[in-house]
């Protein structure tokens, strides 16, 4: 086979070779819409969340999407508690983050601006960090010190 027609091979192979595997370029062609879901509620407000629980789900997030409805968010899930922080490089809606405890108990809150590369981190150790349309937990007035349920927070 002549060089030519390999390199010409290769060029056109290999972006479809990376989409199947899901490198980079899979996870910016678009919104992940398919990732399991979890009910929770914050007092009498029901929340349905997709839940990102691998490395890569958490890694593409919220990205790309134009809008997401009121009651819907996106739980991150870690293996351990740490400091997590957040920014929102390519991500398009402006968004709060709530850093929440292994009971439920939201740590504290972050207001999120659309396609910026500032951290938001938690005040403490956290495994789970809750994203919702900016102003979600204002206008229901939760704060800090507020609790979530829902199986990720009762030991299910």
């Amino acid at each position: 086979m002549s060089s030519f027609l390999i390199r010409t091979l290769l060029s056109t192979l290999a972006p479809a070779l990376v989409a199947l595997h899901g490198g980079p370029a899979a996870a910016q062609s678009g919104p992940q819409l398919d990732l399991p879901r979890v009910e929770l509620a914050a007092g009498m407000h029901r929340i349905d969340a997709q839940v990102a629980r691998t490395p890569e789900q958490r890694q593409v997030g919220l990205m790309l999407r134009k809008s997401m409805p009121a009651h819907e968010g996106m739980l991150f899930t870690f293996e351990q508690p740490a400091t997590q922080c957040f920014w929102m490089k390519n991500t398009l809606l402006p968004l709060t983050a709530a850093f929440v405890a292994d009971d439920g108990t939201i740590v504290n809150l972050a207001d999120m601006q659309p396609q910026t590369e500032e951290s938001h981190c938690s005040a403490k150790p956290v495994r789970y960090v809750l994203e919702m349309n900016q102003g979600w937990f204002a206008q229901r007035g939760l704060k800090a010190g507020a609790r979530l349920s829902g199986s990720p927070f009762s030991g299910k």
